[in-house]
């Protein structure tokens, strides 16, 4: 049985993009739910994609940088929304790219970008300048923190997942952010169990080796927390 350390409580948070209110709605199921155990070490991993597609990215944001629970180690992963995001504060040209994955909403969150829909004929440079100005110190600071990857015994968390057959030495992070098929379709053993956001699922998908959670929450409501202690495995939902 895979278990995580002995004496943890440990939380996996999916995939926010941009609905702050699910996420003050979760941590409050995980507060209720952790209150009773007093005696253990409690951590919360965050699996990255806290932006885009919602309507509130820098509110999560916000409240990721100030408010963690107390009493928890939180680890705060890098999806792939945050990669493209600050790949869109070096090059303006990704801009396109961005906004039609909707990274249009998170432009709108900070002001740098109005209302209507970005599409060909939108500025980028002039926006990615606004977008500079409107990026508060502490976020971008968050942003360039995030982790590719995070441990806890049996349990590996990453957001997109893995290479197939590749030690965890030798991943790269492109696949960690951004990887699909060849990961979700593949039965190999990937010396953990792999516990990823990045692709929808209606209900978590728990394979012998992976346990996906991301349930659209941007569309459905639904934001997703597995629960682990020893070898048991809960869900926390929205």
């Amino acid at each position: 049985m895979h278990r995580v350390p002995h004496n943890s409580r440990v939380y996996a948070v999916g995939d926010i993009h941009g609905r702050a209110d699910l996420l003050k709605r979760l941590h409050d199921l995980i507060r209720t739910d952790a209150a009773p155990f007093h005696d253990r070490r409690k951590a919360i991993v965050y699996l990255g994609d806290y932006i885009d597609r919602g309507p509130s990215s820098r509110e999560v944001l916000e409240t990721l940088v100030t408010t963690s629970l107390p009493g928890f180690d939180s680890v705060h992963l890098k999806g792939n929304h945050e990669d493209l995001l600050l790949r869109f504060l070096d090059d303006a040209q990704i801009g396109l790219d961005w906004a039609m994955v909707g990274g249009d909403a998170t432009l709108m969150s900070y002001g740098a970008a109005d209302g209507r829909r970005l599409r060909g004929s939108v500025d980028f440079e002039t926006m990615q300048k606004k977008f500079h100005g409107q990026l508060p110190p502490a976020h971008l600071e968050f942003l360039h923190n995030l982790g590719s990857f995070h441990v806890e015994g049996d349990y590996l968390f990453v957001h997109a997942g893995v290479r197939p057959g590749r030690p965890m030495e030798d991943q790269d992070e492109t696949d960690m952010l951004w990887i699909r098929d060849v990961f979700l379709q593949s039965t190999a053993d990937h010396g953990r169990v792999v516990v990823h956001g990045h692709s929808i699922t209606h209900e978590p998908e728990i394979r012998p080796n992976r346990i996906g959670i991301d349930t659209g929450a941007y569309a459905t409501g639904r934001l997703t927390c597995l629960v682990l202690e020893g070898a048991e495995r809960s869900f926390l939902s929205t």
